[in-house]
């Protein structure tokens, strides 16, 4: 399995050196430095636009996300909007056709579309960053796999982001395992502030609150402040109890403890937990695919809250950040999913909540896989960055033969 995955990351890398070759040779009327452009929709702009980066752009998940972006939906409909596609070389021609689409939906605020296999040219000056795209899990592996696989994926992007994106460009991480591509891509960009680096958890967020409203029988926009807890991934704790609570009309609150009781208390500190820990799979059995609506819905959602609106007063949303001081004991140095608060483009840890024992037990379950999974992502950068500098520092007769 590890032969198979090294030779399938040496041909994309070796795809991604030929790309520009590769590219004008099978679309020269549309291309040019291994990207093409849109023409512009809008040629009269007062507001400058925001450049907005998808990596994975030719996937199920880019093709419901890439119209939320393009409609004002996340950013507002005055805002003029700039769509960088990354993909690799085999996926660009469809990319192609995506690009059609999004132009013959004659979004108003969509000016500019660009295409390309070169992260360089799709972060470059980049205001937001989505990155979706990554190795896929396949049968039979394991997550340590996976990090194997994707590891050198997000450490390239990392170095990208880090060489031409904007200062204060935000990056969101959706491709799995998120929490730890997340930190491997933030450890690699250090010109950008951590704090601007996320990995989604908002779609776990949704899922839990999905299952609470079906359970009492009320709309999903009425159930706040679930939280999960940790990784996304099975490990994760889903946690309706701590925080949680229905809104009513008139602003009155009514915690969710005291609302599931008896039976429903059973079914929130186990089969709601088991429920959304596996809603992933269980979506990916029924339908064949992994879920794309709901994961580009809730991606959309996340960058709207926390870039654009904020979230109310007293509310809270699910974001896997990274955590530098410890909250809630959780050792420094991982990326976490802890209740946020955002204004003003910027999250903020809720701190002061009270966890019972059962939670606690489940943050130090989730930590633990978490803590692993960096061990396992670092080992293999620090291997790969003695490659490089071996290979550097060989003579050139040498380099020659490689």
């Amino acid at each position: 399995l590890i032969h198979f995955l090294r030779s399938r990351l040496f041909l994309i890398a070796i795809g991604y050196c030929c790309a520009g070759c590769v590219l004008q040779s099978t679309y020269p009327s549309y291309l040019s430095r291994a990207h093409y452009l849109a023409p512009k929709t809008m040629t009269s702009q007062t507001t400058a636009p925001t450049k907005v980066a998808l990596s994975g752009a030719g996937g199920n998940i880019g093709y419901a996300l890439l119209p939320l972006l393009a409609s004002g939906y996340v950013f507002g409909e005055k805002q003029p909007i700039e769509l960088r596609l990354l993909e690799i070389p085999h996926a660009i021609k469809s990319l192609a056709g995506t690009r059609m689409e999004l132009l013959d939906c004659a979004f108003p605020c969509l000016i500019d579309v660009i295409c390309t296999t070169d992260p360089l040219v799709a972060f470059a000056d980049a205001n937001v960053i989505i990155l979706v795209g990554g190795f896929p899990r396949r049968k039979g592996m394991a997550r340590k796999d996976l990090i194997q696989a994707n590891t050198p994926i997000f450490n390239s992007m990392g170095r990208a982001i880090n060489e031409v994106a904007s200062t204060n460009c935000k990056v969101l991480v959706v491709a799995n395992p998120a929490n730890t591509n997340c930190l491997v891509a933030l450890t690699e960009a250090t010109r950008i502030p951590s704090k601007n680096f996320c990995a989604l958890t908002f779609l776990d967020h949704q899922r839990a609150k999905g299952q609470i409203a079906q359970r009492l029988g009320v709309a999903a926009s009425r159930v706040k402040n679930v939280t999960i807890w940790g990784n996304h991934s099975e490990t994760q704790y889903p946690d309706a109890l701590t925080d949680g609570y229905l809104s009513k009309q008139n602003d009155e609150r009514i915690p969710l403890r005291s609302l599931l009781l008896a039976d429903d208390f059973e079914w929130a500190t186990k089969d709601f937990v088991n429920i959304v820990q596996n809603r992933g799979k269980a979506v990916m059995e029924a339908r064949g695919n992994s879920s794309a609506l709901s994961a580009a819905t809730a991606t959309a959602d996340c960058l709207k809250m926390w870039l654009v609106t904020g979230t109310n007063a007293g509310e809270t949303v699910s974001m896997a950040v990274y955590n530098d001081k410890g909250y809630y004991g959780i050792k420094k140095g991982i990326v976490f999913s802890f209740p946020c608060a955002c204004r003003n483009g910027e999250w903020f840890v809720k701190e002061g909540l009270e966890l019972s024992g059962r939670v606690q037990h489940n943050l130090e379950l989730t930590e633990t896989e978490l803590l692993e999974e960096r061990e396992a992502a670092q080992e293999l950068v620090e291997s790969t960055r003695k490659r490089r500098i071996s290979l550097a520092s060989s003579p050139p007769h040498i380099l020659s033969k490689i």
